[in-house]
């Protein structure tokens, strides 16, 4: 957490009947913690009608005073406002005080004779978990709450499955935050698109800065993101500015993560914990205020497992994590995305949008698609430069699935039995097979005979009679006339 972003929004409140301590706590806030805007309040009985009416960060209570105490104050105000830390601010040094206070609700205790850098310290703790609840309380708010307030930032996304919109949900629930966000996914699935977005959400207008990690060795790495001094090695001639520092106050977009080094990850995580870095050939840190949102089609678990990513740095960037589905279990979108495509395929090769034929993202739906959304924007891309006009052929489509070839056969070819295939005890009969094989082809299909047809490497007339052959056979026997 920086502590530029915890300056508070709102007031502090200071309690004390003592109006002299007031202000001298006031002034020692002021000018050792940077903290100008304050609320002094010399009579406890006038705290809750002060609370009602305006919004504090956190108060600072002391626990003698005439009328109300402390102690009597202090859980009508963790009942009637418990999102705002109380720290007791005691005259008394006393153990079982404290506890008692802390039972009662307090966030923190401190004696007044303590050193001021301990309270500055305190003060810069609550402020931090009121922010952790905060950001807590909109990302609830945003996981829970159906529509996106700024879809617009998701416009080159489409998603119909409903895993995809929570994933939205919960990137913009996030986009406050300034913790790293790690962004996981097969390739192609879009993870470059997501992290534009969260640069959408919390800074559109700062810079975007994005760099593909893999296979930079540590020199390269550390030149790219940090920079280096004039006379760092030999042909460095002038001051370069890192990647890091031209992302100033944006986002720097990490890919490939997953194929870091090791020497690497350290200044990472470096920068990371203590927001500063080392350029090459300086002994002078610089600090730098940026958002870090890394991606990778890694499973970061099994290499931290080798040794091969650290553990420290794994749980300080997954602190944020959004895993992308990929496209084959989210067959929904299809349609959406072959929609999409079709637009900017025509759009970009100056022809008129073509119909795609209804029985297509029946066909596409049964492809795994290895290469998620980029291998069928490029399926599209393909037809849509070879088509002459009309509604869309579904040939192209077909040579690359694999199916053209297979449709010549008349007949089904016998095949060596799957290991994924699990027999009953007693085995079904070649007619019971077949009828079984043809409801799940038909079922994958979703009814399209053509699409059926096709997975099984048959025509569709031989499709066709096998289902009315089966039809034939499971009719109960007609009813004889009396």
């Amino acid at each position: 957490m920086h502590p530029e972003r915890l300056s508070p929004s709102s007031p502090l409140l200071l309690v004390d009947d003592e109006k002299s301590w007031l202000h001298s706590l006031a002034a020692t806030l002021e000018f050792s913690g940077g903290f100008t805007h304050t609320i002094l309040c010399h009579d406890s009985r006038e705290v809750l009608d002060l609370l009602a009416g305006r919004e504090v960060s956190v108060i600072l209570l002391d626990l003698t005073m005439p009328h109300l105490s402390g102690e009597e104050l202090l859980p009508l105000i963790a009942q009637r406002h418990p999102e705002i830390p109380v720290i007791v601010i005691s005259g008394m040094n006393q153990i079982e005080t404290a506890v008692r206070c802390m039972k009662l609700g307090a966030f923190d205790y401190f004696v007044k004779t303590e050193e001021k850098e301990r309270l500055l310290a305190g003060i810069r703790r609550a402020l931090a978990v009121l922010e952790l609840r905060r950001e807590n309380r909109q990302l609830k708010a945003g996981l829970l709450d159906g529509d996106l307030e700024k879809p617009q930032a998701f416009a080159g996304i489409v998603a119909a499955d409903p895993r995809m919109k929570s994933l939205l949900r919960y990137a913009e629930a996030i986009a406050v935050s300034p913790e790293p966000v790690l962004i996981t996914g097969e390739s192609g699935t879009g993870k470059e698109l997501v992290a534009k977005a969260l640069h959408q959400l919390c800074c559109p207008e700062a810079p975007w800065v994005a760099v593909n990690v893999a296979g930079l060795d540590d020199n390269v790495f550390s030149d790219t993101l940090f920079g280096h001094a004039r006379g760092a090695f030999t042909g460095a001639d002038q001051v370069r500015r890192g990647l890091i520092e031209q992302a100033a106050g944006g986002i720097l977009f990490l890919d490939e993560i997953g194929d870091l080094s090791l020497a690497s990850q350290v200044k990472l995580l470096r920068l990371l914990q203590e927001g500063e870095y080392y350029p090459l050939g300086s002994d002078l840190p610089k600090t730098v205020d940026v958002r870090i949102v890394v991606a990778t089609n890694q499973d970061l678990e099994t290499r931290k497992a080798r040794g091969e990513f650290r553990n420290d740095l794994y749980y300080r960037l997954r602190i944020h994590r959004l895993h992308i589905t990929p496209l084959r279990e989210r067959p929904g979108d299809i349609p959406l995305l072959l929609d999409l495509f079709l637009g900017e395929a025509a759009a970009s090769l100056g022809k008129k949008k073509p119909t795609a034929p209804k029985e297509l993202p029946s066909l596409l739906s049964t492809y795994p698609f290895p290469g998620n959304i980029r291998e069928l924007r490029a399926m599209v891309y393909d037809a849509v430069s070879t088509h002459p006009g009309g509604i869309l052929s579904m040939e192209p489509f077909k040579k690359t699935i694999g199916l053209q070839a297979r449709e010549k056969e008349e007949s089904a070819t016998v095949a060596t039995p799957s290991s994924d295939i699990v027999f009953p005890e007693r085995l079904p009969s070649l007619n019971e097979a077949g009828r079984l094989l043809v409801a799940e082809a038909m079922r994958r299909a979703k009814g399209n005979q053509g699409v059926a047809a096709g997975l099984l490497g048959i025509s569709r007339q031989a499709l066709n009679k096998r289902i009315n052959h089966s039809l034939k056979t499971t009719l109960p026997p007609h009813p004889k006339k009396s």
